[in-house]
């Protein structure tokens, strides 16, 4: 099959389909926590048909996840529309996350990387320290970050239980209660949830439900948020080209190459289709009557309602 490279600009409509290449992929397997530098289709990132228009000038964001994959799409376009970024990732990661502070650096912007654990609760309160640190404040808040592994129940282990939530949902609650004094009106914090919030994932169940526990603290946050005039929404993407399901251990390569085949668009998404909706729910031009949704990006896909 043809390869294709995320980093091509390409032009046209033929450039947009280049960078939306179809199943099946090359069969691979990386190691977790999965570095993007090392996916044979490298995901494509930097939107060349984005139109920025200034929307979060002088803003300043944290990212968890901000190394790769829709964490760093976000980044770049938050930079792209003004922003100043600091990203969080594993120190394993540091390679991914510096090529995510070229390209945010490319744009114009500030790019400050913290790594760390995001499974260590005091490392979330002194996260969100260091970012206020160094950029000054803070505006935006994308708790990003995900971990997860395919497996059947008997193959749950209280650990695997315990690092999935922790990553997943107790890191959103600690650096959400942490952020909040920090923010002032008009802030905006988003949360990545996933298609498997709606309905399951039948080999995901521990990520699956921590993508409900997302959905639900959203909604519960922007209502407790809401006379701060703090805007709380989460993206409930669809399958997207990333490194996360590559190095899902419980992943085979001759599954993994086939991601996103099952949509109705017979493809996963790429990280730059996804970061365009964090720009509009961060932006207070485009959603500042908005708070409490999650926005589904599925592909094709349609849920009840």
């Amino acid at each position: 099959m043809t390869k294709h490279d995320g980093s091509q600009q390409g032009s046209g409509d033929q450039g947009r389909e280049d960078r939306q290449p179809r199943p099946p992929f090359s069969e691979q397997k990386i190691a977790q926590p999965g570095l993007e530098s090392e996916l044979k289709s490298r995901p494509a990132y930097q939107a060349p048909a984005y139109k920025a228009a200034g929307k979060l000038e002088g803003k300043r964001a944290l990212i968890t996840g901000g190394d790769s994959g829709i964490g760093r799409a976000v980044a770049v376009l938050f930079a792209r529309e003004g922003a100043d970024v600091a990203i969080n990732y594993l120190a394993a990661e540091q390679s991914d996350a510096e090529e995510t502070k070229r390209a945010v650096e490319k744009a114009g912007r500030r790019c400050v990387l913290l790594p760390g654990d995001l499974t260590d609760a005091k490392f979330c309160n002194q996260l969100i320290e260091h970012a206020v640190d160094a950029l000054g404040g803070l505006d935006i808040l994308v708790s990003n970050a995900a971990y997860q592994n395919r497996k059947e129940l008997a193959e749950l282990t209280l650990d695997e239980l315990d690092r999935t939530f922790r990553t997943n949902v107790y890191a959103y609650a600690l650096l959400t209660k942490a952020a909040v004094p920090h923010l002032a009106p008009g802030s905006a914090i988003i949360a990545t949830s996933s298609e498997t919030s709606f309905a399951g994932a039948k080999q995901l169940p521990d990520y699956s439900a921590t993508k409900g526990a997302i959905n639900q603290f959203t909604k519960v946050m922007a209502q407790q948020l809401i006379d701060k005039r703090i805007r709380v929404n989460a993206v409930a993407p669809g399958p997207v080209w990333t490194p996360l399901n590559v190095a899902d251990r419980g992943n085979p390569p001759e599954h993994a190459n086939q991601h996103g085949a099952d949509t109705p668009l017979g493809r996963p998404a790429q990280p730059e289709e996804i970061a365009p909706a964090y720009v509009f729910l961060a932006s207070n031009a485009d959603s500042s009557y908005i708070s409490g949704i999650v926005l589904p990006i599925l592909g094709g896909e349609t849920i009840g309602g």
